[in-house]
């Protein structure tokens, strides 16, 4: 029976892994390490709770890796997925942090998960952000045009891995997904904030608009993880995401619909970012060939899914800061 060990674990893409992993009957054991304490059921969903299977532990990879390697070392998982990163693709204020987080930290984790004797694999979550804008689906051999630092440290952690596998032959794949939405995710981002502004009668600031992205839902995106953990050969990267992007207003237009409201009742256009990228596009043949992938929850099911969350949590969601603020 497998054993999973989730570094980053207090994202919410974390959380709904390790909530479609204990839905496996045959999962033994999953620990999650995060950076910080557990926040409020709002953004863990319940997850794990009373369930002899799980548990959460607080490490951090750039300031506490000592303590990450000894609780891997306690647990002795067998496969490892990477969520820790620091993202945030429209700030160049601590850019070195990106580099830290997204680099430094991931080479010095691979060094000791190649002397542990129980582990299999390590699946690494990186980005579409690396492709750069494009005008059509990009392919995982596309190339590559990161316009951002976040971007940038994230391509090096690809290559920095595919490296280690042709070298070395050491476990991994690479997982580039799309936009990734669910309950549970911080407000800081578009669609919980526009659910947010919505269902509490005020608007959500929208930059522009016509940026497109592709939006799929973490439940799709926890399912393409565990395929490829079980499935996949060593040294692969693999794209994940929707057919088709949609635009930024569309989405928002989406969710004040499923609110019974206008979109000008919930949106307060803004101009749009400077150097924002257009068009970020997916494309997935590969997964759906090799692993039979599919896409199972639509853009308009995943949205009435985040407002059912918004409603049912939204006494615990007053307090929450609905702006970036940039961390280590």
């Amino acid at each position: 029976m497998p054993s999973y060990a989730i570094i980053g674990g207090g994202a919410f893409l974390a959380v709904h892994f390790a909530k479609y992993l204990l839905a496996q009957t045959s999962t033994e054991k999953v620990i999650s390490i995060g950076r910080n304490p557990q926040r409020s059921e709002a953004f863990t969903l319940g997850v794990g709770r009373g369930d002899s299977r799980y548990a959460y532990e607080q490490a951090h990879i750039v300031f506490e890796p000592e303590r990450l390697f000894k609780l891997l070392d306690r647990f002795n998982p067998e496969y490892i997925v990477n969520f820790a990163a620091l993202p945030y693709t429209g700030t160049f204020v601590g850019s070195f942090h990106h580099y830290n987080t997204n680099v430094v930290a991931l080479s010095r984790l691979c060094e000791h998960l190649a002397e542990c004797s129980c582990f299999k694999k390590l699946l690494h979550i990186s980005t579409s952000a690396l492709y750069g804008s494009v005008n059509h689906p990009a392919s995982e051999e596309y190339p590559v045009n990161p316009t951002s630092p976040y971007a940038i440290s994230k391509l090096a952690a690809d290559l920095h891995l595919k490296i280690l596998w042709l070298a070395k032959k050491f476990p991994m794949n690479i997982l580039r997904p799309s936009n990734v939405y669910g309950p549970g995710q911080q407000l800081c981002q578009l669609l919980p904030k526009a659910v947010y502004c919505g269902l509490i009668g005020k608007k959500v600031p929208l930059e522009g608009g016509l940026a497109k992205r592709s939006y799929m839902h973490a439940y799709d995106f926890a399912k393409a993880i565990f395929l490829i953990l079980h499935n996949a050969d060593f040294g692969e990267v693999f794209n994940i995401g929707p057919d088709n992007p949609v635009t930024i207003r569309h989405l928002v237009e989406l969710v004040a619909r499923g609110i019974n409201l206008e979109f000008e009742d919930i949106a307060n256009i803004l101009p749009g970012r400077v150097g924002e990228d257009a068009v970020y596009w997916l494309d997935s043949s590969k997964i759906k060939s090799r692993l039979g992938y599919k896409e199972t929850v639509s853009l308009e099911q995943g949205i009435d899914d985040m407002i059912n969350w918004g409603r049912k949590y939204l006494d615990l969601l007053y307090d929450e800061p609905c702006k970036f603020v940039p961390t280590a």
